[in-house]
């Protein structure tokens, strides 16, 4: 027999039958590699776009809070009720109302808060703290 040829049943491998030889053991350890690294790349990108949506939802939640206490400050200075406006402010701003108090002096305080997960309530509730009321409420702090 020459190089080129081969024997009758020997197979056309190059003289090692299928899964035998030089990594025929390892056939697809490349492909189970590759899903368990995609994989890991799925839980990190999961994770920190769970974190994004927590920030994200503590800033709105601020947001309203903070609004929600100037208004409900300026409405009890116009004689109406703050709380309601307040309540009112802190929906129109994408949270939900989770405590109103009027303090002494006219200070509003308000609490508003947001769910952190928009697909799964993973990551809880962000809730946020204000007040609000004119300046001779105020009782320590810079002038």
């Amino acid at each position: 027999m020459t190089g080129g040829e081969r024997a009758a049943g020997e197979p056309a491998t190059g003289g090692h039958a299928a899964g035998e030889g030089a990594g025929g053991g390892e056939r697809g350890a490349g492909t189970v590699l590759l899903i368990g690294i995609v994989a890991v790349v799925l839980l990190c990108m999961a994770g920190l776009s769970a974190l994004g949506s927590a920030q994200q939802a503590r800033v709105t939640a601020q947001s309203a809070a903070d609004l929600g206490a100037l208004a409900g400050a300026s409405a009890l200075r116009h004689g109406l009720d703050a709380c309601t406006t307040a309540g009112r402010t802190v929906a129109r701003n994408g949270s939900g109302l989770a405590g109103c108090v009027v303090e002494e002096g006219g200070v509003v305080a308000v609490v508003a808060s947001r769910p952190a997960g928009h697909v799964v309530d993973l990551a809880g509730v962000a809730t946020a703290r204000a007040r609000a009321g004119p300046a001779s409420a105020r009782t320590n702090g810079p002038p």
